[in-house]
């Protein structure tokens, strides 16, 4: 990730709000170290992905500014704000796509997706002028998750009462005496989306030691109940650290839970609720 953007004509000249480029690895250990962090992060900037919603409070907290709405120079402006003179972009990931000249007989992607840091937001506590209403925290139905991301429930089937549930192809079963079938469903969703069934979006994730899979499934799991305020954080967050025994999140892994998370927090939203993402 690398190079910034420019802010709109007219407002404040940006600063760097990290010395160094966080990468999702580093966003990650950060948000799941910080309880209540990702809540208050997804309440207010839920029409972004999950990684720039943290990377959007982390920079709000860094300077003493309120979460809140966040908007680029001119949108603040067509809603009646502007931005306070002296104020600093707030910097998120933005998506890059560029093409690739191949030699003859390469069969890689003629396309490439890269993400910078673009200095180019400003959060409500930024602005002056007309009233803004706050922000109402989204909510999240499962039914339409699992529709939405075409992953069929099915019974569950296996004789072990310690098992809470498994996930197989693009389906998942819970179990009837699951402790927390919350946070199990969003880590068996997790366990697809992540392709650990052969069924996801990823073609390696089948081949990830087993370690590794847990580590991620419950990473998504942790990442969606703290969005949505639920119980259970803190037991995702311990079982997390017992398959990590020690040693940190892969930086590709992280990249892939984000992804997998904001799938799952998506899905499962009304449709009136879901606005333009950022990245």
């Amino acid at each position: 990730m690398s190079a910034a953007g420019v802010v709109n004509q007219g407002a404040a000249p940006a600063a760097p709000t990290y010395p160094d480029r966080p990468t999702f690895a580093t966003l990650l250990g950060r948000a799941v170290s910080e309880p209540g962090k990702i809540a208050e992060a997804y309440s207010a900037f839920h029409g972004y992905s999950l990684g720039n919603q943290l990377l959007a409070a982390f920079q709000c907290g860094a300077r003493g500014i309120p979460c809140g709405p966040i908007n680029s120079f001119l949108g603040w402006k067509r809603l009646g704000r502007h931005v306070t003179r002296g104020q600093h972009a707030l910097s998120l990931w933005m998506p890059v796509t560029r093409k690739v000249e191949r030699d003859e007989g390469d069969d890689g992607p003629d396309v490439i997706t890269r993400f910078i840091l673009t200095p180019r937001w400003f959060a409500l506590a930024q602005t002056e002028g007309e009233p803004m209403p706050a922000p109402e925290t989204p909510t999240w139905d499962r039914a339409r998750a699992l529709a939405a991301l075409d992953v069929q429930e099915i019974p569950f089937d296996l004789p072990d009462g310690n098992v809470q549930g498994f996930a197989r192809g693009r389906s998942i079963a819970i179990s009837p005496v699951a402790a927390m079938p919350v946070k199990t469903t969003f880590h068996e969703l997790g366990h697809v989306l992540l392709g650990h069934t052969g069924e996801g979006d990823t073609s390696d994730g089948a081949d990830l030691p087993r370690s590794l899979r847990e580590v991620e499934a419950e990473s998504v799991a942790l990442l969606c109940l703290e969005s949505l305020g639920l119980e259970g954080a803190e037991y995702a967050r311990g079982y997390v650290q017992h398959w990590l025994r020690g040693e940190v999140i892969p930086e590709r892994s992280a990249q892939r839970i984000f992804k997998a998370a904001d799938q799952i927090l998506s899905a499962g939203r009304p449709m009136a609720e879901k606005g333009e993402r950022a990245a």
